[in-house]
């Protein structure tokens, strides 16, 4: 089975990367790590924690999402609805809503949700960020919940993955006949 370690990133689209950068590396302080462009898009990222990282095509003619709650049913063409990123402590998570509040960004009250302590705020972008620390008594890996009152069949299989579900493998590539093709972003890794 394939094993997983983490998000490597997950990618927005904007249409003013430099109110995005301004957002994202001066205010919440993430390093503004890569960044490429072609003609008509640019594609920044920035550092969450070592080798985790959020990025933002630049687009013209994109626009802002329209403003939602998260965690709130929504109808019509939808496909996110919030990120949470992890600090590290409560003190962090406070001194975070300290300087959205300086900045007079919208940010909620913080939160207690069980397993995390977190307050959820929006981007330039309408993007909508939870911000948590985990509350390390409570491990959902070790010990799964399910509080759902009427779970579907499927989910009452359990948290493992169910062999069979899928077709498996017949025919695995061989290690000679992998070919890997040169994506725009390779020159991030050369010198």
């Amino acid at each position: 089975m394939t094993q997983y370690r983490a998000v490597n990133h997950v990618a927005f689209a904007t249409h003013d990367m430099d109110g995005t950068i301004r957002f994202w590396r001066d205010l919440l302080g993430m390093r503004l790590i890569a960044g490429m462009s072609e003609p008509g898009s640019r594609q920044y990222f920035f550092e969450i924690a070592e080798n985790v990282m959020i990025s933002f095509f630049e687009w013209p003619g994109v626009e802002p999402v329209a403003d939602k709650d998260p965690g709130r049913p929504f109808k019509g063409p939808f496909s996110f609805d919030h990120i949470c990123i992890e600090v590290s402590d409560r003190d962090a998570l406070w001194a975070l809503k300290d300087k959205l509040e300086a900045a007079d960004v919208w940010v909620t009250e913080v939160m207690d949700n069980g397993f995390i302590h977190s307050m959820f705020s929006t981007d330039p972008n309408n993007l909508q960020l939870e911000f948590c620390y985990r509350i390390h008594e409570i491990n959902l890996s070790e010990n799964p919940k399910m509080i759902d009152p009427e779970p579907s069949d499927i989910t009452r299989e359990g948290p493992e993955p169910q062999p069979g579900k899928w077709p498996a493998t017949k025919d695995p590539t061989p290690p000679g006949k992998r070919k890997l093709y040169p994506g725009k972003l390779k020159q991030m890794g050369e010198g």
